[in-house]
Parts: structure tokens; C-alpha cells; sequence
């Protein structure tokens, strides 16, 4: 595009190779973290603690699964999905399949619950987004409670894929099926 609009130089090729690189770069840490996180937790038999505690309270299919939700939320604030998925599924989905959940339920709500992290404060990578093409005059603070009824309407979104399974999750792959 920037070719075509004739405003391609030699400084905007290496700010853009040097801007991938710092991302590459953070998303492999983010990686690196996860999974060195994930394999001494699991190695501690952090998994098993876990799924016992959740057993040993006795709140049930839905409440595992709503406590399961919730923590991807909370690590939405702080980061990327990539990482929550390296560190939950392997935690929860032996869990959930304990509890009887079919697995595209699960993979298909958590991806759902999985949005918010790109607009959740203080971490979210859309508010800096956001932050970086409005005028000086709007506050964080406001971009914060900008995205207060968009994380409302992917809560919202996660709860009807819970109640209508059928309608919203099962859909496509039966039509696929028949």
C-alpha cells in the first residue's frame, strides 16, 4: 500500500521490520513463559491440586466451568490469550472432560471469553490501540470505560453459548456432519 500511495522509504521498511521484531520477540517470551510456567506447575502436580480443590467444593459441573471462565477473564487483564491458553487448558481441560464437557464446548466459550483480553484494563492491546489514534484530549481513563459495554456484550455472548449450545456452538459442525 505504501508503494502504491508512493509513500514507501528505506526509514518506514526498517521501523516496520524493527516494530515485527519487538512483537515477535514479546509473543515468543509470552511463549516461553507459558510453557516453563505450565510445565513446573504441572510437574508439581499444580494440576491435580487444582482439580482437586474444585472437586473437593462441590459446586458442580457449572460452577468448575464458571470458575474456570472467570480465571481466563482475570488473566485477560494482564495477558495475552496465547499465554492463558498455554497455562489453562492444560489445567482444566483433564477437568472438564472429568466433568463430562464435550471439548468444542469448552475450546469454543473460551475462545469467546477470550476476547475480552484484547480490551481489558490495565493490559488490554486494543485500549493502547485506541489510545494511539485519538486526539491528546481523550483520557485512558475514558478509553477504560469505553469498553466497559463491549466486555458486557462478550460476557453476554459467552452466557447464550452456555444456555443455546445447539443454536450457537453446534450448529456449524452438525450441518457439516450431515
Amino acid at each position: 500500500m505504501t508503494i502504491f500511495y508512493k509513500q514507501f522509504n528505506l526509514q518506514m521498511l526498517k521501523d516496520s521490520l524493527l516494530d515485527t521484531a519487538k512483537t515477535t520477540a514479546m509473543v515468543f517470551i509470552i511463549l516461553f513463559g507459558a510453557s516453563a510456567f505450565t510445565g513446573v506447575f504441572l510437574s508439581l502436580d499444580g494440576d491435580q491440586i487444582i482439580s482437586d480443590w474444585v472437586l473437593g467444593i462441590g459446586i458442580g459441573k457449572w460452577g468448575a466451568l464458571a470458575i474456570m471462565l472467570l480465571i481466563v477473564f482475570i488473566l485477560g487483564m494482564f495477558i495475552d490469550w496465547l499465554g492463558i491458553v498455554m497455562i489453562v487448558f492444560p489445567i482444566f481441560l483433564p477437568l472438564m472432560d472429568q466433568f463430562g464437557f464435550d471439548r468444542l464446548f469448552i475450546v469454543a466459550i473460551t475462545a469467546v471469553m477470550l476476547q475480552t483480553c484484547f480490551m481489558t484494563p490495565p493490559f488490554g492491546f486494543a485500549l493502547f490501540y485506541i489510545k494511539g489514534i485519538v486526539p491528546d484530549t481523550v483520557k485512558m481513563k475514558d478509553i477504560y470505560k469505553g469498553v466497559i459495554p463491549f466486555i458486557a456484550i462478550i460476557v453476554a455472548v459467552v452466557v447464550l453459548c452456555i444456555l443455546f449450545p445447539n443454536q450457537l456452538i453446534y450448529w456449524l459442525p452438525n450441518m457439516l456432519a450431515e
